[in-house]
């Protein structure tokens, strides 16, 4: 069922959301991009005529009730969201009163679904080695069934909006969907247009298709490198993982990190690349500093030749004309981890050549997704988010989507 066509009149939604928004000491909000995210979804509900149950987890609280996680803290940020009372439930597994007496039009925001260990529906206290493992793994999925359905029996309608646990199989983002009808259960707005990008990126290439990895190793970007070698035309990586592969083409790379025991990986992906005709990008120069610190001494320098004491920060101005020359003529680009230590204003400069190539394109007619957290943070640092097709939300949850792997949450709606 798709929500445009979804008329909620008279009926509950439950909405799982994703308000893991980040909080200041004071529990007030510095960023409420998750909660403007959800307001297509949440204001459909609402003036359709429907009672909205609102539910989502925050932090890491490991099935333990802790204030700090509270989503208490965020009631009245979500109010002036919407523009209505918002109510509260203080115990997420005890609300079927305060939702069997929303009336049309009103809200609830249930406690975090995570101060219970059935909401991630892992054993809690025992190793994975101990042999009663297996049997409390057992227990706890019956327990997390039977929290889906506590959750699922508090309305008639479930909308998944939170992209970025789909890639999780918790009690509010799959199992629950278990408890509901085809025609009762949909994804909402945010995750229709999540799933979309996605699916511009995998399977509605326009050619060429220029792919920018970044960060800082090899090992957590080898399943998406490895599924892209088959898509791209252009596959650029850069950030940290460049002074590997200086390394593994025999560089001096000085103190730059690097993962010592990938390089035959490395090695690997340069001869995959070669062999499947993928035009595969990486850094030339580098600017190194004397220090890991905004104000290090810098110098310019081949990758190839980092002097001892020295580590590579960012892109050189070499590397940034070879990185723009491979997305300005692209038709369609991922974006997924930064060029450089970004976070330091003076490292920036290799992240902003990738994002203003990356408008430039867009405005030629490119498809452009820019996801995963750092090169978001990029874009917004730079005030380009508006300038390219979409921003993603889902940080592991886009990753494993561009592995090509099933997300549950998704799986459990779409089938």
């Amino acid at each position: 069922m798709k929500i445009d066509n979804f008329n909620f009149a008279g009926k509950k939604a439950i909405v799982r959301v994703d308000f893991n928004v980040p909080l200041d000491e004071n529990g007030n909000i510095t960023d409420d991009t998750r909660i403007r995210g959800a307001l297509p979804t949440l204001k459909k509900i609402l003036e359709d005529g429907g009672s909205l149950i609102i539910m989502s987890h925050m932090g890491k609280p490991k099935g333990k009730v802790n204030p700090k996680f509270s989503l208490g803290q965020i009631k009245d940020a979500v109010a002036a969201a919407l523009g209505r009372d918002v109510k509260f439930g203080p115990d997420c597994a005890d609300a079927a009163e305060a939702a069997a007496n929303l009336k049309p039009g009103e809200v609830l925001l249930l406690e975090n679904l995570r101060f219970y260990p059935e909401e991630e529906g892992k054993p809690v206290g025992i190793d994975k080695e101990d042999p009663a493992y297996a049997a409390a793994k057992d227990e706890m999925k019956k327990r997390q069934k039977d929290f889906a359905k506590k959750l699922a029996s508090y309305a008639d309608v479930y909308v998944n909006d939170a992209f970025g646990t789909a890639h999780r199989k918790h009690a509010s983002t799959a199992v629950i969907a278990d408890y509901f009808d085809a025609d009762s259960k949909m994804l909402g707005y945010l995750m229709e247009k999540e799933v979309t990008a996605v699916d511009n990126i995998l399977s509605d290439i326009k050619r060429p298709f220029t792919a920018i990895m970044g960060g800082s190793k090899v090992s957590t970007k080898i399943g998406i490198i490895e599924n892209l070698m088959d898509k791209v035309d252009n596959l650029i990586l850069c950030g940290g993982m460049t002074y590997t592969f200086a390394k593994a083409m025999g560089g001096h790379i000085g103190q730059s990190i690097c993962e010592d025991d990938k390089l035959q990986l490395a090695l690997d992906i340069m001869a995959k690349a070669k062999a499947k005709g993928v035009n595969l990008v990486l850094g030339t120069d580098c600017v190194a500093g004397d220090a890991f610190s905004n104000d290090a001494n810098t110098q310019v320098v081949s990758v190839m030749e980092i002097p001892d004491g020295w580590e590579g920060m960012d892109a050189g101005p070499e590397t940034r004309k070879l990185f723009a020359d491979a997305i300005k003529g692209a038709k369609t680009i991922l974006w997924n981890g930064p060029a450089g230590v970004f976070e330091f204003d003076n490292f920036t400069a290799g992240s902003r050549a990738i994002a203003e190539a990356i408008v430039e394109a867009t405005d030629n007619g490119a498809f452009s997704l820019v996801g995963g957290g750092d090169s978001v943070a990029c874009v917004n640092k730079f005030g380009l988010a508006d300038q390219v097709s979409y921003v993603s939300t889902g940080g592991g949850a886009l990753l494993e989507a561009i592995e090509g792997k099933i997300l549950p949450g998704i799986a459990a709606i779409k089938g």
